[in-house]
């Protein structure tokens, strides 16, 4: 049996990626900050649950013991991630930068680096990174698209940086499958419910990359159609 943790999973994408992986037979470990909201979430779907700030160096080992102890981890899903404030680009700041970045793209590294180890033992090591189109220059220059009509440096750059994260640790950990996945533009917390995509369709490239049994090419980056630009 595949098991499969997933960061930030106690609501939206991450909580309806953790059903419909536990619809296809994983064992999944509801990653959350706050132990009461993700220990409902686990209750309610028949996951398990772990406490994980991504932010938090003690927390990331300790979950890493729990994981361990339980026997293991097949597929790492890095789902976690914050907007940063929404004001004008002038308006945002150093700090909020490093709040950003501190999630987004740091946590990864944190996460990465911390599960790297038991992934390893597993015969169908997986990393899928949740990343945005509004991190693909492609995208954002494509008028067709409504990435080319935000405007959030700080949430933007960050995704560009998990994007070519996935991409580097493709290259340096050749024996793991890591790719980078795009929900597209999905009514979740994160955007007011503006999304015109459901949470099912916004994890369907997610679920795809998770469901792969450690096949696949490594360091690309999809959405629910294919192959996604950068």
């Amino acid at each position: 049996m595949t098991t499969t943790l997933i960061s930030g999973a106690n609501k939206g994408l991450g909580y309806e990626t953790a059903r419909r992986l536990i619809a296809e037979g994983h064992t999944v470990w509801i990653g959350s900050r706050d132990e009461t909201r993700g220990q409902a979430a686990a209750d309610a779907l028949g996951a398990r649950f772990v406490q994980l700030d991504v932010t938090d160096d003690a927390s990331v080992d300790a979950a890493v013991a729990t994981l361990t102890e339980a026997g293991g981890l097949d597929v790492l899903i890095n789902n976690a991630g914050i907007a940063g404030p929404y004001v004008a680009a002038l308006d945002q700041t150093a700090a909020d930068a490093e709040r950003v970045f501190g999630t987004n793209v740091i946590g990864i590294v944190r996460v990465t680096r911390a599960f790297a180890p038991l992934l390893s033992a597993s015969d169908a090591p997986t990393i899928v990174n949740v990343t945005s189109g509004l991190g693909s220059f492609g995208a954002v220059h494509d008028t067709t698209r409504i990435e080319s009509t935000i405007i959030a440096p700080l949430y933007t750059a960050s995704k560009s940086a998990v994007t070519m994260l996935t991409v580097q640790y493709a290259k340096a950990l050749p024996e793991l499958r890591i790719n980078a996945a795009d929900p597209g533009y999905t009514s979740t917390d994160l955007n007011g419910h503006s999304g015109h995509q459901t949470v099912t369709e916004g994890t369907d490239a997610v679920v795809e990359l998770a469901t792969r049994n450690g096949s696949g090419p490594t360091g690309t980056f999809i959405d629910r159609s294919g192959l996604a630009p950068f």
